[in-house]
């Protein structure tokens, strides 16, 4: 039984959420540049420009990319034979967050109650997923998410008889109605399968696949690419001024279902798709 102290991983998610909002991980980066050699539009191509631009002087001068530092999704995949010592975990991986954003000078976004609106002033607390399986290992990801293309995201419970047109359908809606609101070129993250908020689960998990690691299965793979296509013939462009870069990627994530159902889940994620992990 490998033991991991609380001290460990609050150090950790606060060089995490440090890291993940002056630095876009390489592979966005690397599609920002593919798109801007592609796209025909010449104010796509300088839009594209300009957030490339707005990258690099992020990581230069320790900035956030963004002004919308988010709601931290925090991802640990924890072995079964660990044994987590020295405190509450959820204490530990809000402490690492409190700690990053005060530090970074990040915007503190997080109200402590829907409903009265009162800022909880440390952009605590963090959305903590926990994923069990065999082994001692202990991987953290987190990623800060704004609210431009998290609001944008959409949930639908189809019918088993509107099959595999049905979804597709229903994505490229998702994207149509997103319009500029979520700050494209997009990264689409599909959850298809489960249940209700399984559905919504795979499609943030999807988000967190690299834009150069494709999909096991090659059945999702083809729809990934297909899906692609499709929305990025509908015109929006990067910011929504128009070209043919709406999205830079499709990630389809699915589960096994109910024989009644076929939920369905789009995570929209922008250009400024920002995450990072670390093994403890």
């Amino acid at each position: 039984m490998r033991e991991i102290h609380c001290e460990q991983i609050r150090a950790a998610v606060r060089e995490l959420v440090l890291k993940a909002n002056v630095e876009l991980p390489s592979d966005v980066v690397e599609a920002l540049k593919a798109a801007h050699k592609q796209e025909e539009s010449a104010l796509a191509r300088r839009i594209l420009g300009i957030l490339l631009t707005n990258a690099e002087m992020a990581l230069e001068k320790k900035m956030a990319i963004c002004q919308d530092t988010g709601m931290v999704s925090v991802h640990i995949d924890m072995g079964q034979e660990v044994r987590v010592v020295g405190g509450d975990i959820n204490q530990a991986v809000n402490e690492g967050i409190r700690q990053g954003y005060q530090e970074g000078y990040f915007r503190k976004s997080v109200v402590n109650d829907p409903l009265s609106r009162i800022n909880s002033g440390d952009n605590t607390p963090a959305i903590i997923h926990y994923q069990l399986s065999p082994g001692d290992h202990f991987n953290i990801t987190v990623m800060p998410k704004g609210a431009g293309s998290e609001n944008m995201g959409q949930l639908a419970m189809l019918k088993p008889a509107q099959g595999l047109a049905g979804v597709r359908d229903f994505v490229i809606k998702a994207v149509k109605e997103a319009g500029a609101n979520a700050c494209p070129p997009l990264i689409v993250g599909v959850g298809i399968g489960g249940n209700m908020e399984m559905a919504a689960y795979l499609s943030k998990k999807a988000l967190l696949r690299p834009l150069n690691t494709r999909h096991h299965r090659a059945e999702l793979r083809t729809l990934e690419d297909e899906w692609l296509g499709l929305i990025n013939r509908l015109g929006l462009g990067p910011q929504g001024m128009g070209g043919k870069t709406t999205a830079l990627a499709v990630n389809i994530e699915t589960y096994p279902t109910h024989i009644a159902s076929l939920p369905v889940a789009v995570s929209l994620s922008c250009h400024a798709t920002r995450r990072r992990s670390c093994k403890l």
